[in-house]
């Protein structure tokens, strides 16, 4: 057994009744092919969460200091993340994402790029509306709806996957759809709630 693997199998031990976690809409998710899960991000612990609730394995990015720790670094690696430096383009991380979705993966992004501990959404950055003009993966946005409260209900929401024909063929802007993203994401927040 991999290490993903007993990785997602302990955060589900703990984080599900610790949490109560409620799952909606999981079937939006495409059993195969590439797809990119785009989620808002309020805590430390969303990518675990994202990562138990979703039915895929999904790669992570994650923020370059992370990995310059040894131990959490090597983790890290381990459980399919892979580090990008914040504030600046990061052409070997994107690369790295293009390759994950080529091969038919899944790749799991907030795209806020920080959390936003006042529970509100806030604006993506443009890497998401990257990976999603330059690869043919299906997007699903996922909304966490919190806050994370020792037995208090915790909700993942994924919605239907978000059609980016028309953006692709009028090469619309990363951050224009982006922002068409992080709108889809905004919607689910709000009617879940």
């Amino acid at each position: 057994m991999n290490l993903y693997k007993i990785g997602k199998a302990l955060c589900s031990i703990i984080l599900f009744p610790m949490y109560r976690i409620n799952i909606v809409g999981k079937k939006n998710i495409p059993a195969e092919g590439p797809v990119i899960i785009c989620s808002n991000h309020i805590s430390n612990l969303d990518p675990p969460v994202v990562g138990i609730t979703s039915s895929r394995n999904i790669y992570f990015l994650a923020k370059e200091e992370l990995f310059k720790n040894p131990v959490i670094g090597g983790i890290l690696k381990k459980v399919h993340a892979f580090p990008i430096k914040r504030g600046m383009r990061d052409r070997n991380a994107l690369r790295k994402g293009l390759d994950i979705l080529k091969d038919g993966h899944a790749l799991g992004l907030f795209p806020e790029g920080t959390r936003q501990k006042n529970g509100e959404i806030g604006k993506g950055l443009a890497g998401a509306g990257f990976f999603a003009l330059r690869s043919e993966a299906s997007i699903v946005p996922c909304a966490i709806i919190g806050p994370y409260q020792k037995f208090k209900k915790l909700k993942v929401v994924y919605g239907e996957p978000i059609d980016m024909t028309e953006y692709r063929e009028q090469k619309a802007s990363a951050q224009v759809v982006t922002d068409r993203i992080m709108e889809e994401i905004r919607q689910l927040h709000k009617i879940h709630q």
